[in-house]
């Protein structure tokens, strides 16, 4: 017998999605909005002020609000209703942008390695005053930016992503700022170097837990925020199961998990019923966020309920 414990209440949750996606997309409006325009001005300042860092930073920042359009689109396509062909929506596309923007950031900080590297051993004057102004304002706009997608970034990989984007580009704005400080007081033209180097460290470092996370999840890994072996003792634990087996826990999306599994079960088992179905995904979905549960049940030939039990 087969069993969807999720089907009580699968209208009413994307209903809940798509409340959810509006304001996912007045976010992501006005991230890319800010960040496009600031782009395009420190980008100017940088060719007028010869600074080699905001230069670098105005291109990281160009790659932001590429990750920021993808992670958008990925965020509306996971609202969009499955079909005949694509059985399960496009919610996966949420995975596949957080893969990517883990990737671009990578590659960034591999541009602004080479650009520290560079300006290392071929060290150039900047105006350090109008280089201080501009990388303060890109703080304020990047740590703004990233406050919208805080919250939804502790469950939804793709806005992570997003989130981290714009959280590591107000961190290389302060280094920026500290730098242009240092050199401006010191002459000491090495320090916008270093400052860029250290931030490339904490970049990767940060970059490395997404990177991991999403590739698991493209690759059906269990969610790293679900402890397989405590639902398998939750579902053992159900009256009348003698057995569980094939219990598989993957990704549909980075907010949403699913299960299948087979409970081998005595004959007459008594709690068989929509109603007990039911229970169980709502138990799923509060304590283990798994949104999506397929049970089957295989009635065991040699055991009666009330010989089992």
């Amino acid at each position: 017998m087969h069993n969807h414990s999720h089907n009580h209440s699968h209208d009413h949750s994307h209903d809940h999605g798509a409340m959810d996606f509006k304001n996912v997309n007045v976010s992501f409006f006005i991230a890319v909005m800010a960040n496009l325009v600031y782009t395009i001005v420190e980008a100017y300042y940088g060719f007028i002020t010869n600074s080699v860092a905001l230069l670098g930073d105005a291109g990281h920042n160009l790659s932001d609000v590429l990750g920021l359009l993808l992670a958008w689109g990925a965020a509306y396509l996971a609202t969009k209703k499955a079909s005949a062909s694509r059985s399960y929506g496009y919610r996966r596309s949420t995975i596949l942008a957080a893969i990517v923007n883990a990737v671009v950031l990578v590659f960034a900080s591999g541009f602004i390695a080479f650009e520290s590297f560079d300006k290392w051993f071929f060290p150039s004057p900047i105006q350090t005053t109008t280089v201080m102004i501009v990388a303060t304002i890109g703080i304020f706009i990047n740590a703004g930016s990233a406050m919208l997608f805080m919250r939804g970034s502790k469950e939804d990989l793709n806005l992570k992503g997003a989130y981290l984007h714009l959280a590591f580009d107000a961190l290389i704005s302060v280094g920026v700022v500290l730098a242009a400080i240092l050199i401006h007081f010191t002459g000491w033209l090495w320090v916008d170097s270093l400052a860029g180097l250290l931030i490339v460290v904490i970049i990767l470092g940060g970059t490395w837990g997404l990177l991991k996370d999403s590739i698991n999840l493209i690759l059906d890994a269990v969610p790293e925020d679900v402890d397989q072996q405590a639902v398998r003792e939750y579902l053992e634990r159900i009256p009348g199961v003698t057995e569980v087996h094939d219990l598989h826990i993957w990704a549909m999306s980075t907010n949403e998990t699913c299960l299948t599994a087979h409970l081998v079960m005595p004959l007459n088992t008594l709690w068989d019923s929509e109603e007990s179905y039911a229970e169980i995904g709502s138990k799923l979905r509060n304590n283990f966020k798994i949104h999506h549960a397929t049970l089957q049940v295989e009635k065991d030939p040699d055991c009666d309920y009330a010989d089992c039990t």
